[in-house]
């Protein structure tokens, strides 16, 4: 922990009125949310009919997630696990001025480095391609020019989606949890409209789509600005490199590099390994990830969002109680909502992507590699969701460096299990992208065994009840693959059946598997109250 100390106190901030619980928090971040990750499930339904899973797919989901990959890095990753702590220090300890002064400090220090790093990147945009997609470089001349030329369009997103990641760490902690919840939905809207309006204008169409990327980047960026203006808080850059909590958040973020941000480092290297397997598997990583990532996005990174200011102010306050109370209540609900979300996955891959995808450009050997992909990275949904909020736990003390050993131990396990999945499953079996999504999978249950036994060493434990409340999960999960498999044999003609009447069949077949899950809790004697925060 650094020695610096905080801001002098003085003259306390105003502080916004007592926030609400955090469940009721964190069902509106969920709702938010939900809504901006089923626009994304009709924005990739609408990639599958345009672009399919050809090299042009594959291109522009290159193009796509590089910009991502750092993004999640910084913006959601180290930067905002370090300065959301320092910035709750500030609150409690200092004046607005104080607090104002920090913003305006950080935002030109991060706008600074953020604008030369995108330079550099676009003017290198063929260098960036190869180190991403060596493959491409390699064995497909035409897919790594297309690459590098969308690289050059959809990189400035970094640089926008940062600086909006910013504000929204703001009023996240000040506990404007909607505003930075609903941003996302503008991404999926520019998509959309690029998809069908201005890719029919280009050649190829996925280059509609990397114009829409940076689209998307600005309207998020201004569209947050009014929000912080509300409570005083628009940034007015300042580069200052020397500033005692500029320093601080730097000294957090170096780290925190390598601790939140694993599984996107990991998944990253998927897409690396992808290059040099068949057309087609970068394409059915990302479909069958973008599927993982509804659960993931939806409650995880909700539950992480609303926990990690009411940790920090824990922490500060030395309420160790309620740190660990919180940290508990945070994993009783990824329990709750990650086991039947994978369960579902596994039993339903199939039906869910030839729901979602079949159409178009995208066929069915298309469907039948993403499903296997689908259920390799469900396996590890469980682990995903709970580094989203065993990281917190530790980033709230400050506490970057066991994060980073148990970052760096995970991606060395990825590594050797890449090599370990993928070589027999592609020489033999011809499906080397499944090794790819399994060794993530693995890796990310490392990851998340390591994290939670360091809390558990620092004092954590369960609040009362905890055994009590696993049987009934587990009977409750019983009930719900039992009623699932009922629905599959019943309901088995999904390649026949056309769109319309595939989404009807596989609605009730989730509402059935819902309702016997939730229905069998009830039974079991699970309650509402049980789920709430005791602050």
């Amino acid at each position: 922990m650094s020695n610096q100390p905080g801001p002098a106190p003085q003259q306390p901030s105003p502080q916004p009125p007592a926030p609400p619980g955090l469940l009721r928090s964190g069902t509106l971040v969920s709702a938010m949310t939900m809504f901006s990750r089923v626009l994304g499930l009709l924005r990739d339904m609408v990639f599958a009919r345009v672009i399919g899973a050809g090299s042009g797919a594959d291109a522009f989901f290159v193009a796509f997630k590089i910009p991502n990959f750092f993004r999640r890095l910084f913006a959601e990753g180290a930067f905002a696990q370090a300065f959301v702590p320092v910035l709750s220090e500030y609150r409690e300890r200092g004046s607005l001025a104080a607090v104002q002064a920090l913003v305006d400090r950080v935002a030109g220090c991060l706008g600074s480095v953020l604008i030369l790093f995108t330079v550099l990147a676009v003017a290198g945009a063929p260098v960036v391609a190869a180190l991403f997609a060596p493959g491409f470089w390699l064995d497909d001349p035409d897919r790594y020019a297309l690459t590098s030329d969308m690289i050059r369009i959809t990189f400035p997103y970094l640089l926008l989606i940062s600086l909006s990641g910013f504000a929204g760490a703001i009023l996240n902690s000040y506990d404007r949890f909607a505003i930075p919840a609903f941003t996302p939905v503008l991404l999926n809207v520019a998509l959309i409209t690029a998809a069908l309006v201005a890719a029919p204008w280009f050649d190829p169409p996925a280059l509609a789509l990397a114009w829409g990327v940076l689209v998307a980047g600005v309207c998020q960026l201004l569209f947050q600005l009014p929000f912080l203006r509300r409570i005083h808080l628009l940034p007015r850059p300042v580069v200052d490199w020397r500033d005692p909590g500029v320093k601080r958040i730097l000294w957090l973020m170096a780290p925190a590099l390598f601790g939140v941000s694993v599984s996107q480092i990991n998944l990253m290297f998927d897409t690396v390994l992808a290059s040099f397997l068949p057309t087609g598997s970068v394409s059915w990583l990302y479909y069958s990830d973008r599927l993982v990532e509804l659960p993931l996005g939806v409650f995880g990174v909700a539950i992480a969002t609303v926990i990690m200011p009411s940790l920090s102010r824990q922490h500060t306050a030395q309420s160790e109680e309620a740190f660990n109370r919180t940290l508990d209540w945070a994993l009783r609900l990824i329990f709750l909502i990650a086991l039947p979300a994978t369960l579902a996955l596994l039993l339903l891959a199939q039906p869910i992507l030839l729901t979602l995808f079949h159409y178009g450009e995208t066929g069915l050997r298309d469907i039948q590699m993403s499903t296997l992909s689908l259920q390799a990275y469900a396996v590890g949904l469980l682990a995903f969701m709970l580094i989203k909020v065993l990281a917190p736990g530790y980033f709230a003390r400050q506490d970057m460096k066991t994060p980073v050993r148990i970052g760096i131990i995970a991606m060395a396990a990825n590594m050797v299990l890449n090599l370990l999945f993928v070589v027999p499953l592609y020489y033999y079996f011809n499906i080397g992208h499944v090794g790819l999504a399994l060794a993530t999978s693995a890796s990310a249950f490392i990851n998340a065994g390591l994290l939670y036994r360091g809390l558990r060493r620092r004092g954590f434990h369960w609040q009362p009840g905890g055994r009590k409340l696993a049987l009934r999960y587990l009977l409750a999960n019983v009930a719900m693959v039992f009623s699932l498999i009922v629905c599959l044999v019943l309901w088995n003609d999904w390649v026949a059946w056309r769109g319309l009447q595939r989404g009807f069949v596989l609605g009730g077949v989730c509402l059935v598997g819902a309702l016997i899950y939730l229905g069998s809790l009830w039974l079991l004697g699970a309650r509402f109250r049980d789920f709430r925060h005791q602050m």
